[in-house]
């Protein structure tokens, strides 16, 4: 087991190197040049576009660049937004716990539905399973903006369900029920896949030779798939599921906008369209390190439900 935490915390330092290079070789890249974002629409003297570059780095090296960027998110400081010159940790902070709240409902919301739907058409074959089969098909091809504009047009419009637009009213009931069509916009595709995975996993199970043992002993079939079927299914479910949900950081960009929600996908399209390369970068910095951790712990609930994997990471 330490050999392969070990192994998986060298691959995490390396993939989150690679990305933080790759993050800020893009936006070195790209278009515009960050002193005529700071500058606006004046036209500035030589000497004044002169001592905006030396005090952002601008004419040092990129290595140069890069490094010190490196040096100091690693201290703590993602850099100073160009929008009211304010800190970028401020702007992320402010908005951080909507992303959180919204992967958090969500997740549940796939867990839910996918589990459950799995396990519907695993256990009943015949019409309900064909039923279920044929939803999650359709289900999975949606967008989330897609489901989010019908969302909107049908729950939150036509029937005044819910809000919207924005996080819903205040306390934990009133965040939770603006949530509920922003996260189930963003769970539909994934719940969907979930179920299809989680079919298939407890259906395998249940051919299997040890479970047709076990109803043969009169062992009832509730206990089976409680006991036994379950638990041996769980990797692949696991897995899946843990690649949803980390995912889930990514696609929060659409659904955020699509509802005004103020969270780090909506900070992120609006720092785009500002210009203000160090929020995006810090922004996409931090939701490739959430998708990494997130794979990290199904690695590690990988190992701890499968013991063949953990015999084969010490052999």
């Amino acid at each position: 087991m330490m050999r392969f935490l070990a192994g998986r915390l060298t691959g995490l330092f390396i993939t989150l190197s690679v990305s933080s290079f790759v993050v800020f070789g893009a936006l070195y890249l790209a278009p515009g040049s960050p002193e005529s974002v700071l500058l606006g629409n004046s036209t500035p003297t030589p000497e004044r576009r002169a001592a905006i570059r030396e005090q952002y780095g601008l004419d040092d090296p990129f290595m140069a660049r890069y490094l010190h960027w490196l040096g100091d998110i690693l201290h703590g400081d993602l850099g100073t937004s160009f929008v009211g010159n304010q800190p970028v940790s401020g702007r992320i902070g402010a908005v951080f716990d909507t992303t959180l709240y919204l992967v958090g409902v969500t997740a549940v919301l796939i867990a839910a539905i996918g589990l459950g739907l799995g396990l519907l058409a695993a256990l009943r074959p015949g019409r309900i399973d064909a039923l279920v089969s044929t939803v999650t098909a359709v289900v999975a091809g949606v967008p989330a903006f897609v489901a989010a504009s019908v969302g909107i047009s049908v729950f939150a419009v036509r029937l005044d369900w819910f809000p919207a637009y924005g996080a819903g009213g205040e306390g934990f009931l009133g965040r939770l029920h603006g949530m509920v069509l922003p996260a189930l916009s963003l769970a539909l595709i994934a719940s969907a896949l979930l179920a299809r995975v989680t079919r298939a996993a407890v259906r395998a199970e249940l051919d299997k030779e040890y479970t047709q043992t076990a109803r043969a002993r009169g062992i009832p079939g509730r206990l089976i798939v409680v006991r036994h079927v379950l638990p041996n299914a769980a990797p692949p479910i696991v897995t899946v599921g843990g690649l949803l949900v980390a995912a889930l950081f990514a696609g929060t960009v659409v659904v955020e906008n699509a509802f005004g929600l103020p969270g780090m996908g909506s900070l992120l399209i609006g720092s785009v369209n500002q210009k203000d390369f160090p929020t995006v970068q810090a922004v996409t910095l931090l939701m490739v390190t959430a998708f990494v951790l997130a794979n990290l712990v199904v690695d590690i609930t990988q190992q701890l439900l499968d013991p063949r994997l953990r015999q084969g990471g010490t052999a």
